[in-house]
């Protein structure tokens, strides 16, 4: 293809994307108060009601200005409409890389947008699972005399940001998969960067986990550790395979007067020959 050939498609990939972005944002405009922001407040509506404004048991956010309530619509509806339209965009993503990809590697693709999705849903099912926890731990801090009122702004933005985080730290080792099927990261340079990955992965999740505190920072490094650790078992399986495959086809490459690398190789009769007892060849 050429480079103006390169450039439609990535035109008209990006413009399906889009569209199928435009789409979900739409649907996540109307989920948002048929469950989507219930399913949001659900984690401090279950505190205690000394954590809210006068023990208020509505469990009701602050809007401060006349605009906030749309312009959080708009942003949450958009979040939302980017993580159910993830797979179409995704596939799009890999459907302008596949071309430069080699036959064996484009079967990868259905699978690596199916397993994409499935670690982000599942990264961000587990931030909703302990962000209570993070919470209780994050309010209590503030001590008996202080009253909270949270803003939605605020609240919505902090509980989104964290999805977002657990869901995107589980791809990372969906990521170094990737590598070592293309070929580009091998399961020796894995296995002995093994302790830095886990370090780093510890540190990672103490930076990124928006609220800082040791138990929601264990429930992301914990199962990133978990997935890195089978991504580097993965490249062991796929590095044996090609070297049995690349074996294989050096081998029916030879040509018919051509030695094997076995029969190339001298014997031990011939090694242990004495070099004084060898005709003189001239």
């Amino acid at each position: 293809m050429t480079l103006v050939a390169h450039l439609t498609e990535l035109r008209n990939r990006i413009a399906k994307a889009l569209l199928a972005l435009a789409l979900g944002t739409v649907v996540g405009f109307l989920w948002y108060d048929r469950g989507l922001l219930t399913f949001l407040t659900e984690p401090y509506c279950a505190l205690p009601g000394q954590f809210r404004f006068q023990g208020d048991e509505d469990c009701r956010l602050v809007v401060l200005d006349v605009f906030g309530g749309v312009l959080l619509r708009l942003k949450i509806g958009l979040i939302a409409g980017a993580v159910l339209s993830a797979p179409f965009w995704l596939y799009q993503l890999w459907a302008f890389i596949t071309p430069g990809l080699k036959r064996n590697e484009k079967r990868y693709t259905v699978g690596f947008v199916a397993a994409s999705t499935l670690l982000f849903a599942a990264g961000a099912f587990l931030a909703w699972l302990t962000l209570r926890k993070g919470l209780e731990l994050l309010l209590s801090l503030a001590g008996n005399e202080v009253a909270f009122q949270l803003t939605a702004p605020d609240y919505l933005g902090f509980v989104v940001s964290l999805l977002v985080a657990f869901g995107l730290s589980l791809e990372l080792p969906l990521i170094a998969v990737a590598l070592n099927l293309v070929g580009v990261l091998s399961h020796e340079a894995l296995s002995r960067s093994r302790r830095w990955i886990f370090f780093l992965t510890v540190v990672f999740a103490a930076f990124v986990t928006p609220t800082q505190d040791p138990f929601t920072m264990l429930a992301m490094a914990g199962p990133m550790i978990l997935l890195f650790e089978t991504a580097i078992q993965i490249a062991r399986v796929v590095d044996k395979r090609r070297a049995k495959r690349d074996a294989a086809q050096h081998f029916h490459d030879l040509g018919d007067d051509e030695a094997s690398p076995l029969d190339a190789r001298p014997s031990r009769l011939e090694d242990s020959r004495d070099p004084s007892t060898t005709p003189f060849r001239g």
